[in-house]
């Protein structure tokens, strides 16, 4: 494996195929010293390249006690009012007493690559600005990036040697009256599977809650969230405090310890209309470019799993062969063997897997891999027996530790060939970009909470419709969709449409072999769908309540549509596709229960109306018209 290092000034290789552009932001703007109009500079308006009626801005001050705050608008929506900005390392608190020194803007333009996502192409624009300020002889420089769909900042601190930070003075202080859904963050666990609470900010619960948080101002929608995290700090979250009206960020341990020159990870704000904000690629375009120069072994696809309609099997080779059967049968790519798997078969099913153009991905926990010597010693054996990607679980930690672990797990598996999925873990941070072989993350209440039980209780509707518009957004996420056997709410069709709806790079089908032999029409479906996106639209939606999403693949394109509540009809538009006639093949819940399909012909300007039970939907394939052809799948 060969590593590239690389800054936004060069074109990139491999995976990040980057190409930057930075200009000054405006003649004569590149630099401002330390003069009598940067020493009476109090504050300074930033704004988003393009204009527009809708604009993105940012306001940043300079209080009389020698503060910071930040004001973030869209068009004449002030989405956050003035918000404390600052940092306390052990030998200087930069929240107050701060001196403005000077300012460097420029204009930065980017395109990159990913190997997973609502798209695989890239492009970042953004106007950015560093302020220069110090206190007692040193310099705190704060980096503000305005881009068409939101804002973001981060701290760095110059110079060389150790550096100890106490905590932030960043805050968040969204109106009172704004839509809030908001996910209760367990400290206990730290695995972010809590169900979202859709509240408003004024009558929200005190507490901590994780990444990312969503509001709606008037009419402008504000995803918070994090970017660019690694070794050098731990993952934050929100608290809001008793009494108190904007949201604290609050770091995981006492002191985040790192080396000079440092910088802390972006505080992300996804700023627009709900299609901008669910259309977004701000928390990639803030992280490090690419660090695998050679992605051709990265390769995204759909998976069996045993464990989830039988916990045993994962300890049985018969029954993981009658897996690879079948995914071998249905031209999925993968078979995952959960936790019980055997050293002694193990070599015997990869090479049966192989056989059959399937490659097996393997069941870890986390202590098992703690060290580098055990890093060292079992990702080549398993590597050995053809393994192709590692589910590594019960992470449960968001402090500075565990991002060295995370840090040193992506470079050995990277070093090794090997593809990645956490579980019990934290929420992606854009690392799906720096590290192109993490496939999918947990960090989600998913399906393997509607395995039938007795007593079990379906997860509220609104849970599945809050997903696309939350923690989706900012990476894959592996809720393990498909599952028409268990405790859920959702229509069959609404089920199968999860698979197009939820973004991650290897989707876990999760059900029995029997369950989908049973359903030959979710089988035919399920065939085609991909797991890697040429480009992702929102035709539809409201959180909580509904979500179209239309994802292109090859020149096709993949509709899922989700609702919670009522029966009603979706009548969606089909602006998204090309000129000419199409097919649509449409999968429906049938009257009599199961699924029906029927294909019709479309344009770009056709509607698509379809009646939809309670807590239903339908998913959707959509193809090029051509002679002789009636579908577009088998």
């Amino acid at each position: 494996m060969r590593f590239v290092r690389s800054t936004v000034t060069r074109a990139l290789t491999g995976a990040a195929c980057v190409a930057a552009l930075l200009v000054p932001a405006s003649p004569g703007a590149a630099s401002q010293g330390r003069d009598g109009a940067a020493e009476q500079a109090r504050s300074w308006r930033l704004e988003a390249p393009g204009g527009g009626r809708d604009q993105v801005g940012a306001d940043l001050a300079l209080t009389t006690s020698g503060g910071l705050t930040l004001t973030a608008r869209h068009g004449r929506t002030t989405v956050l009012r003035p918000s404390a900005l600052g940092i306390r390392t052990a030998e200087t608190d930069f929240t107050g007493g701060l001196r403005y020194e000077g300012r460097r803007d420029r204009r930065v333009h980017e395109t990159y690559t990913t190997t997973t996502g609502s798209r695989t192409r890239h492009t970042a624009d953004a106007a950015e600005s560093v302020f220069t300020f110090s206190k007692r002889g040193r310099e705190l420089r704060v980096t503000l990036r305005i881009s068409p769909d939101g804002v973001a900042y981060r701290y760095a601190l110059p110079g060389s040697g150790t550096v100890t930070v106490l905590g932030e003075a960043s805050e968040y202080a969204v109106p009172g009256t704004a839509d809030a859904y908001l996910l209760p963050y367990d400290n206990g666990r730290q695995d972010y599977e809590s169900v979202h609470r859709h509240t408003t900010v004024a009558a929200a619960k005190t507490g901590d809650y994780g990444y990312p948080s969503l509001f709606r101002v008037e009419s402008s929608w504000l995803l918070i969230g994090e970017a660019g995290l690694d070794r050098s700090y731990g993952g934050s979250r929100l608290t809001l405090g008793a009494g108190q009206d904007r949201f604290r960020l609050t770091l995981p341990d006492p002191a985040e310890v790192s080396e000079a020159p440092f910088a802390t990870p972006w505080r992300t704000m996804v700023i627009g209309d709900l299609a901008t904000v669910t259309e977004s690629d701000l928390t990639t375009d803030l992280a490090a470019p690419s660090k695998v120069a050679d992605t051709s072994w990265i390769k995204p696809g759909r998976a069996a799993w045993s464990w989830w309609s039988d916990g045993s099997s994962p300890a049985s080779l018969d029954k993981q062969k009658k897996f690879v059967d079948f995914a071998a049968r249905e031209g999925w790519e993968y078979v995952l063997v959960d936790s019980g798997w055997s050293n002694d078969w193990m070599p015997e099913l990869t090479a049966y897997a192989e056989e059959k153009g399937v490659g097996i991905w393997l069941w870890a926990r986390w202590q098992t891999i703690d060290a580098k010597s055990e890093l060292d010693r079992l990702l080549p054996l398993w590597k050995s027996w053809g393994v192709v990607g590692l589910k590594i679980d019960f992470m449960e930690s968001d402090g500075q530790d565990r991002m060295r672990w995370y840090d040193a797990v992506y470079r050995a598996t990277a070093e090794n060939r090997l593809m990645l999925n956490f579980h019990g873990g934290t929420v992606p941070r854009g690392q799906q970009r720096t590290w192109p072989q993490l496939m999918s993350v947990e960090a989600v209440r998913g399906a393997e909470g509607t395995r039938p039980k007795p007593g079990r209780q379906p997860f509220p509707a609104a849970h599945y419709t809050t997903l696309p518009f939350t923690r989706n957004l900012i990476g894959p996420m592996d809720f393990t969709p498909v599952t028409f056997t268990g405790v859920r709410p959702t229509s069959d069709a609404a089920e199968l449409a999860l698979s197009v709806v939820y973004e991650s790079g290897v989707q876990h089908l999760a059900d029995s072999v029997e369950s989908y032999e049973e359903k030959p029409l979710a089988r035919r479906f399920l065939r085609g769908v991909p797991t890697v996106w040429d480009d992702t639209r929102l035709v539809d939606g409201a959180p909580g309540d509904r979500a179209v999403l239309a994802r292109e693949s090859d020149g096709e394109w993949f509709l899922g549509a989700i609702t919670s509540g009522t029966a009603r009809a979706l009548d969606e538009p089909l602006r998204f596709l090309g000129p000419g006639t199409w097919l649509v093949d449409l999968y429906t819940d049938a009257p009599g229960g199961g699924l029906a399909v029927e294909t019709r012909e479309v344009t770009a300007g056709s509607r698509l109306t379809v009646g939809v039970p309670a807590n239903g939907g339908f998913a959707a394939r959509i193809c090029p018209a051509a002679p002789g052809r009636t579908g577009c799948g088998s």
